[in-house]
């Protein structure tokens, strides 16, 4: 039976990033414009949290400890100890419209995460991916917002949408030297009243994508065929991911940031949402091997 419980004690400006920990069993997520990151257990108790000092778009936690951050200029080393984040590379120098969004780790441990326009306008975005021995790379170019990248059961298939397109795309994933090629549309959202936003993909190797601006989670097959759609609370959902003990509970996060005078009447935006019985299990997110 589907349920849908309130996780989190707050509103986030801009809820992102869930990413469930199966090592330390705990739950991470960001908000973007806190800026910071948060931590509980699988039911919302314990909350930890630390402040950063820019905008942050995604986070990977790393084999050796602390995370890689991708923060608005770029990719940068974090300490959960002494909250100090340390810049490893800055990924689009002397460009002012660039940041650093969405971000997930591929089944090898490298960090694959994509920038955007502030603006969301202009094709200034990269698909960035960062190798163990912190060496950056250059994937893709010309994306508005760079979101919900994420990696079949297999690691062969990088999914990753362009919002502004609504467009999901998938690329051919080299999964000894994590380059790209072949880039298909595997499914669009036009005909629907959202936009593609943080994504994931279950054990069966289906895609759930979050439908920001219209609360819903969109699941397509291996295909890019939609086959089922689940409604949320809040309009303003902006990223997915599977936890909680059994990985069966979906994470949503959602942001208080109003799109529009609607969001300012929806009391729940901006808190994270523990979605139980869709009856499919996730894949346990690797760290970062650097």
């Amino acid at each position: 039976m589907l349920r849908i419980e309130v996780l989190s004690d707050r509103p986030d400006q801009l809820g992102e990033g869930p990413l469930w920990d199966v090592k330390e069993q705990r739950l991470y997520w960001i908000d973007s414009y806190g800026p910071a990151i948060h931590s509980s257990d699988a039911a919302g108790r314990d909350r930890k949290s630390w402040k950063l000092p820019e905008p942050i778009g995604s986070m990977a936690l790393r084999e050796k400890g602390g995370a890689i951050l991708s923060l608005r200029d770029g990719f940068y080393a974090f300490d959960f100890k002494t909250g100090e984040a340390e810049r490893i590379v800055e990924t689009q120098p002397g460009e002012l419209r660039p940041r650093l969004n969405d971000g997930k780790v591929d089944r090898q441990g490298r960090f694959v995460a994509g920038s955007m326009d502030f603006q969301e306008s202009e094709p200034v975005g990269k698909l960035f991916r960062l190798d163990p021995d912190l060496s950056l790379h250059v994937l893709d170019t010309g994306i508005i917002c760079s979101n919900g990248p994420c990696f079949s059961p297999d690691g062969e298939t990088l999914y990753f949408a362009d919002s502004f397109k609504k467009t999901i795309y998938a690329y051919a994933y080299n999964t000894a030297t994590g380059s790209v090629r072949s880039r298909r549309v595997f499914t669009t959202f036009e005909g629907l009243h959202g936009y593609p936003d943080g994504a994931t993909v279950d054990a069966e190797g289906y895609v759930w994508s979050v439908e920001v601006y219209s609360g819903r989670l969109i699941r397509c097959d291996p295909s890019g065929v939609i086959d089922r759609i689940v409604g949320l609370p809040v309009n303003s959902t902006t990223s997915i991911s599977f936890g909680g003990p059994d990985l069966d509970i979906a994470y949503v996060t959602s942001m208080a940031r109003p799109h529009d005078n609607a969001y300012h009447r929806e009391r729940e935006a901006g808190f994270v949402f523990a979605v139980h019985g869709l009856g499919v299990r996730g894949i346990e997110e690797p760290r970062f091997r650097g």
